[in-house]
């Protein structure tokens, strides 16, 4: 089971608009309105999947209302702290004529100290119940909110003997990063600002996931999007990529192959009972990929399939990689 924490939740608005263009009326086609956030949409494909999870975050006002009701009419088991600010909202555009997706995403309510202590008691309280595998720390964070949020959440995870996971950006990226999660998940572009230095080769990520693995992360995913993915761990490296897809929206794909990454792991020896080895990790990154495949051929954030995630993963290609610096 899985707890995930989303501290600048969002409602999630997706329009499909064939030609869009700026600087007129625009009217979409197809729309979806959902409850969003990184960790909201990774819970989502979890259920899907078969496992269980529980949300929790900041939610405030009109729009956090509008999250409350769609959770529960998700069936989602929902932990989240209010705050007087109002939650964001976030649009996506589709244009499948053009291929393009063009993005809007407010800021989020600033977050006063009182409600970062409440987040942080309530996070104590569920990981205290014995209940949780895993903790994963999702998305940006919201105004006012310290940089080192995450980092907290790390080291209340440590002292309760739960594994931590890492998916953010910026100063909460490397102030996370530094407190050494179980695991970070990076796109390519987040690990560069995270190393300090371009990747511009395979070779290169594998250098920049290695830093990470050296500092005391036991597990990197890198995201690339439509190429794939890599996955690095202390007992090897390995390079997916998916299949081709009619693309709709590529929103909560990253979401969703963290998804199904974290449900693979936990499934096939998370609990430390040696079981779990490099076949393992490359069934894992497997699904992983599917999931994110099959998730950017739907408009809606994590709403693909069961089925549709294993046959894209079916259809996912997986090969081990050397590192750096070892015996060839």
């Amino acid at each position: 089971m899985i707890l995930t924490v989303t501290p600048n939740a969002a409602v999630d608005k997706t329009y499909r608009i064939e030609d869009f263009r700026l600087n007129r009326v625009n009217r979409p086609s197809s729309g979806t309105t959902v409850a969003g956030g990184k960790g909201v949409n990774l819970a989502r494909v979890y259920r899907t999947l078969g496992g269980q999870a529980v949300v929790t975050g900041f939610l405030g006002g009109i729009n956090g209302r509008i999250m409350t009701r769609a959770l529960q009419a998700e069936g989602a088991d929902d932990a989240f702290v209010h705050v007087r600010g109002e939650s964001r909202i976030c649009i996506a555009v589709i244009d499948p004529n053009n291929g393009s997706q063009t993005e809007v995403n407010e800021s989020g309510p600033e977050i006063p100290p009182r409600a970062i202590r409440a987040l942080k008691r309530r996070v104590e309280s569920l990981l205290a119940d014995g209940r949780f595998s895993l903790l994963t720390l999702n998305g940006s964070l919201p105004p006012a909110a310290p940089a080192e949020l995450f980092a907290d959440f790390i080291e209340i995870a440590r002292r309760a003997g739960v594994r931590a996971v890492l998916d953010t950006s910026g100063d909460a990226l490397r102030e996370g990063a530094a407190a050494r999660p179980w695991m970070v998940k990076p796109n390519r572009f987040e690990l560069e600002s995270l190393t300090g230095r371009a990747l511009t080769s395979e070779a290169d990520v594998l250098a920049g996931a290695r830093t990470l693995l050296e500092s005391g992360v036991c597990m990197v995913a890198v995201t690339l999007g439509e190429e794939g993915a890599y996955l690095i761990t202390g007992r090897g490296a390995w390079r997916s990529r998916p299949p081709r897809i009619e693309f709709a929206s590529a929103v909560a794909s990253g979401d969703s192959f963290l998804a199904a990454l974290l449900w693979a792991w936990e499934r096939g020896g998370l609990a430390g009972d040696g079981d779990y080895g490099p076949e393992e990790e490359a069934r894992a990154l497997r699904l992983a990929t599917g999931a994110g495949a099959a998730n950017a051929a739907v408009i809606g954030a994590g709403f693909c399939s069961r089925e549709s995630i294993l046959a894209a993963a079916a259809n996912s290609e997986v090969r081990s990689l050397q590192m750096p610096g070892d015996p060839g």
